[in-house]
């Protein structure tokens, strides 16, 4: 398991690092949002996904079976097919496409939710500097 601080709240948020290990931000859960978001704070930047996304992502890479490259990629770049970013966009997903909610940083979904659910232990994520995978526990 990682080492992170916080409980996940708005008043004490997870504090994580990406991936890669280049970059720390905040996260918290806010079950008051429609719908439930988890939100990912990045320096002066906020990204928000569904909530939903901890149970689903862990769901579907329960399903997989094997470890899932994350393909990390902007709202505006194409992700790779067979990633965990490209999953978190497409129509057969649970929710039928995009799990970011805020329009224009709806991208980087294999870079911040990931190391949620790794601190959780839910998941096994690599952290190497470049093509990282995860797969779950």
């Amino acid at each position: 398991m990682p080492d992170f601080q916080g409980s996940g709240t708005a008043e004490d948020p997870w504090v994580l690092n990406t991936p890669p290990g280049g970059s720390q931000y905040q996260v918290h859960r806010d079950e008051t949002a429609e719908p439930p978001a988890l939100v990912c704070q990045v320096g002066t930047t906020k990204l928000s996904y569904q909530l939903r996304c901890i149970d689903d992502l862990h769901a579907m890479l329960k399903a997989y079976g094997d470890w899932m490259p994350l393909g990390n990629a902007d709202e505006q770049k194409p992700a790779a097919p067979g990633t965990v970013e490209a999953w978190a966009r497409a129509d057969d997903n649970p929710v039928g496409g995009w799990y970011g909610l805020r329009k224009g940083y709806r991208g980087r979904f294999a870079n911040y939710v990931p190391p949620v659910l790794e601190a959780l232990g839910l998941v096994e994520l690599e952290h190497n500097a470049r093509n990282n995978r995860m797969r779950a526990l």
